[in-house]
């Protein structure tokens, strides 16, 4: 169904494959690696899910590393290239997976919501990538379809998918073994009509390499996400004289914290005060 649907609208995808989800004595549910092979050859990118989709901010780098080289060497015994992207199981990352996936080569790995939005199994909304920003092995998901998805909030993310940003769509099963993140046949081709008559550009990850460059990427992968967790806004600084009367005016500091979907009551920034952009390169305040 989902196959033969994107190809009608002329549109690409990737379909992330692993081998651990325990569908054993449940054959039905399985796609074959003969039909994921099929997928390869409809055009259709085959990427890594790990072996036996772990946690991977729980593993080691080297344990990380294992689970993508079982997909990899599967996908050579039957037929399939070497992957060259990644979605994290779960959406769980940190430094080393990156640093696995980086040391093998990959170009893009797409991770969930979290950290900007909460875990959450049943989907939802998250930020839109950003290649001027983000890094290429942490693209996060735009939505994440579940059982409790809103059309409409779907929608609503295609709108954000503009002056070089992109929105990442994420189904599992259509429909799928697990309710809470199955999507409903009608859903879904509802939506890919939506994104056609708009005149939406559908690619898989892979692709994104014909539009961006994947070797521009921040020093640091976290900085953009911690940007977008908590960021501070008008920042002022207005001179004032002392309360207590001194005539020497004094510098005034004032900023307001904005922070993603997760409820925080609380929230703490540091600022930098320097007087030249020499003292700022070097982070040194005076």
């Amino acid at each position: 169904f989902v196959a033969p649907l994107l190809k009608r609208y002329g549109f690409g995808a990737t379909f992330f494959v692993t081998e651990g989800l325990g569908y054993q004595g449940n054959e039905q549910h399985w796609i074959t690696w003969e039909e994921i092979r099929k997928l390869h050859e409809m055009g259709f990118e085959i990427g890594n899910h790990t072996g036996s989709h772990p946690n991977l901010a729980q593993l080691s780098k080297e344990e990380i590393i294992a689970e993508v080289k079982q997909i990899e060497r599967a996908c050579e015994e039957h037929g399939v290239p070497k992957p060259t992207t990644l979605g994290y199981p779960g959406g769980f990352h940190d430094h080393k997976s990156v640093e696995a996936l980086d040391e093998r080569g990959y170009l893009f790995a797409r991770r969930g919501r979290y950290p900007e939005y909460p875990v959450n199994i049943h989907g939802g909304r998250g930020p839109v990538y950003d290649p001027q920003l983000d890094h290429p092995l942490l693209v996060p998901a735009a939505y994440v379809w579940g059982d409790r998805g809103q059309y409409q909030d779907m929608v609503d993310m295609v709108d954000l998918a503009r002056d070089g940003k992109i929105a990442v769509f994420v189904f599992h099963g259509v429909p799928d073994f697990y309710p809470h993140c199955s999507t409903a046949p009608v859903v879904f081709e509802r939506f890919l009509k939506y994104l056609h008559d708009q005149g939406c550009t559908v690619i898989a990850l892979r692709d994104l390499a014909k539009y961006i460059d994947p070797a521009r990427r921040p020093a640091d992968p976290y900085e953009p996400i911690r940007r977008r967790l908590v960021t501070p806004v008008q920042l002022k600084c207005e001179y004032a004289v002392n309360p207590l009367g001194v005539d020497v005016a004094q510098p005034r500091f004032s900023w307001i914290l904005e922070s993603s979907e997760r409820g925080q009551i609380q929230s703490a920034y540091r600022i930098l005060v320097t007087s030249n952009k020499q003292n700022l390169k070097l982070g040194t305040a005076d």
